[in-house]
């Protein structure tokens, strides 16, 4: 082709006639468009009295497009000027977004300059497929001995964190962040409070940990779509980090809020309520989303997802859905938290699918004794409490009355504490010797 017909060709495309649209009504959170041709996912233009306004087509009926808008709606008016970009949202990926803190939409926000970058991919991905997916067969060292050694994640695996607010789960992902041996680390903060990003990044985070992370932000304030694209935009980065070959572990704080955001959107776009208010959509994007992290032919996303259950009932709806879902849960006990007990995981309570692939026979008998001396202890609790047990009724009983100081420190760490795993497991098998006892 030559350099003539390209220039026709553009200068054909630019002198065609483009359509634009108007605003119909707005009501609540969405933006009715009339008279546009567009795609559900596609971004749209609103001009108003304060500027343009990005939004995103999320429903489509048959007398126009449904809209939520990526920014403040102060100064629309009926009957303003729409025009499609043609095209769904992209973002930046690659190694220059290292060490970098970006909003929903992938913009940069910590000040630094723009991204130089010459890829951006869409947002929208698919999972890989059910057969083209690497087993699960080698285990990540995380950097925190009661994960490490009790509840044991593998590369590509999918787990949870499961607390209701000021339990910890933040806090355990920086521990997380700063002692994975994964190469990467993409970190989604969605629906947080404003002034605890700061905090998360210069305290918990640390420049170490923020040197080969991805932060991707977007606070409570952020219109529902922008936050359920952050949730979207840090998996996409974290797959294309996997697909150049990279172990990435993708955290995120948390998965709730981005089910929040999607029940908004939902709702506003004439959803019905189903369970708790969640319309069925809600669902449908918790599987696609958390599908999306995994095993690929050649690298891993391991995804940490935190999960704020409501009032502390795990069986609320969310929780329930992600736990069926997820390769595993660990749950934060408000009662270890209150009494400083930190991270404050109940090792009973918590479960890895896949302990038993990624670990040998010898670390599952340590990790076996240990849950029974600590299921034992839980079981006989109230007759401690009242003093009604008695000595040498039940070894294990017995094992951790003796060893609770050992117990403890083993299960506590500080944040500022590095903790290879090497190093727990031994640990685990001195504590265990001591004790006397056997899976």
């Amino acid at each position: 082709m030559s350099v003539a017909t390209t220039r026709w060709e553009r200068a054909v495309a630019a002198a065609a006639p483009q359509r634009v649209g108007t605003v119909r009504s707005v009501v609540g959170l969405s933006v009715d468009v009339a008279g546009l041709s567009c795609a559900v996912g596609d971004l749209v233009d609103i001009e108003s009295g304060a500027g343009t306004i990005g939004a995103e087509v999320v429903a489509l009926e048959g007398s126009g497009a449904r809209c939520m808008p990526l920014g403040s709606l102060d100064g629309l008016r009926v009957g303003a000027p729409v025009r499609s970009t043609g095209t769904p949202l992209s973002v930046p990926v690659g190694h220059a977004l290292l060490g970098r803190v970006v909003d929903g939409l992938g913009r940069p926000i910590d000040g630094r300059g723009p991204i130089v970058t010459s890829e951006h991919v869409p947002v929208a991905g698919q999972a890989p497929g059910a057969l083209d997916r690497a087993r699960v067969d080698t285990s990540l060292e995380l950097g925190v001995r009661v994960l490490d050694t009790l509840v044991t994640v593998g590369r590509g695996q999918r787990i949870g964190l499961f607390a209701g607010s000021g339990v910890g789960k933040s806090s355990l992902l920086s521990m997380v962040a700063r002692g994975t041996e994964a190469e990467v680390s993409v970190i989604a903060l969605v629906g947080e409070r404003g002034r605890e990003v700061r905090e998360f990044l210069e305290d918990d985070l640390g420049p170490e940990g923020l040197a080969r992370s991805v932060v991707v932000v977007a606070t409570s304030d952020e219109p529902p779509v922008v936050r359920l694209r952050a949730a979207f935009t840090a998996t996409r980065i974290a797959e294309h980090f996997r697909d150049g070959g990279s172990h990435v572990v993708l955290m995120m704080d948390s998965l709730t809020r981005a089910a929040m955001a999607q029940r908004e959107i939902g709702l506003s776009v004439g959803e019905p309520p189903a369970t708790r208010g969640y319309p069925p959509s809600t669902f449908s994007m918790l599987a696609q989303l958390l599908e999306r992290a995994g095993t690929g032919r050649t690298g891993s996303v391991t995804g940490i997802y935190t999960v704020l259950v409501d009032g502390d009932d795990h069986n609320e709806p969310i929780a329930d859905s992600a736990r069926s879902i997820l390769d595993g849960h660990v749950v934060l006990d408000r009662k270890l938290a209150v009494v400083g007990h930190y991270p404050s995981v109940d090792a009973v309570a918590s479960v890895s699918r896949v302990a038993s692939r990624v670990t040998d026979p010898q670390q599952r008998a340590l990790a076996t004794a240990l849950r029974s001396v600590l299921a034992a202890r839980r079981q006989a609790q109230d007759l401690l409490d009242v003093g009604a047990y008695v000595s040498g009724s039940n070894p294990r009983v017995d094992a951790a009355v003796s060893h609770t100081e050992q117990i403890d420190a083993f299960l506590r760490q500080r944040m500022d504490e590095p903790a290879p795993a090497a190093g727990s497991w031994a640990q685990l098998a001195a504590l265990v010797h001591s004790m006397g006892v056997a899976a």
